[in-house]
């Protein structure tokens, strides 16, 4: 039997809370973007005009971090990737935004790099210590299948970028990777009831569901030691 294909963005919000995920699609609605998303996304496009930037313009841009520190961060990041040979393929890649539809899955590829074939997801947050989050390992794992779909080609790398923060990072499609993706698409075919709540309370905090789910959240009055 085939299944309509699943969103990216589906598959993220799975993996990050499967209730949610729920949620969004019975009430048929679009998740909030942070209104500033185009403005980081576009830094992505500018790196090489980043790094010699004065800090008065800096100031001026959607960064996350101090104008010096975030040249310095930027700069190690070139170096690196310059190291590999992959610092002119992620500035210039061979194409912007395209919609690329998979066996599975559906949805926007931020960069699609040539030489070898690799999807790229631009993320608007901060990233984690080392590696990526896990909804962002799900998606870009859907995004390299998706792609890879399309062109008849295997892809075993992706890459996030965090341009707000001067970081990229490589995201290798390792057996594991491929497993959470799959637990995710699964999660997200079986949706015919609200699953059960997350035990990670902390992603309730900001969740505008929360309500309806019953989840009890922490108040500013109990945060603050009152509640």
């Amino acid at each position: 039997m085939s299944h309509p294909h699943v969103t990216f963005s589906d598959l993220r919000t799975a993996a990050y809370c499967p209730r949610k995920c729920y949620y969004q699609r019975t009430r048929d609605c679009d998740p909030d973007l942070p209104p500033d998303i185009e403005a980081i996304r576009s830094l992505a496009t500018r790196y090489e005009q980043l790094l010699e930037s004065s800090v008065a313009v800096l100031e001026s841009e959607p960064i996350a971090r101090p104008p010096a520190n975030y040249q310095r961060t930027l700069a190690e990041t070139r170096e690196r990737l310059e190291e590999s040979g992959d610092w002119e393929r992620l500035c210039n890649p061979s194409q912007r935004d395209v919609l690329v539809t998979g066996k599975d899955c559906r949805g926007r590829v931020h960069k699609a790099l040539a030489n070898p074939l690799e999807p790229v997801l631009i993320s608007s947050g901060a990233p984690p210590e080392q590696g990526v989050w896990e909804p962002q390992t799900v998606h870009a794992v859907a995004a390299a299948k998706a792609l890879a779909w399309e062109h008849e080609q295997p892809i075993e790398r992706a890459w996030l970028e965090y341009p707000a923060y001067g970081v990229i990072r490589a995201v290798q499609l390792t057996t594991r990777r491929k497993a959470r993706y799959r637990r995710a698409l699964r999660t997200v075919r079986e949706l015919d009831g609200p699953p059960a709540r997350t035990t990670n309370r902390s992603k309730c905090e900001s969740c505008e569901f929360a309500e309806e789910c019953g989840v009890r959240t922490r108040t500013l009055r109990s945060l603050l030691g009152f509640g």
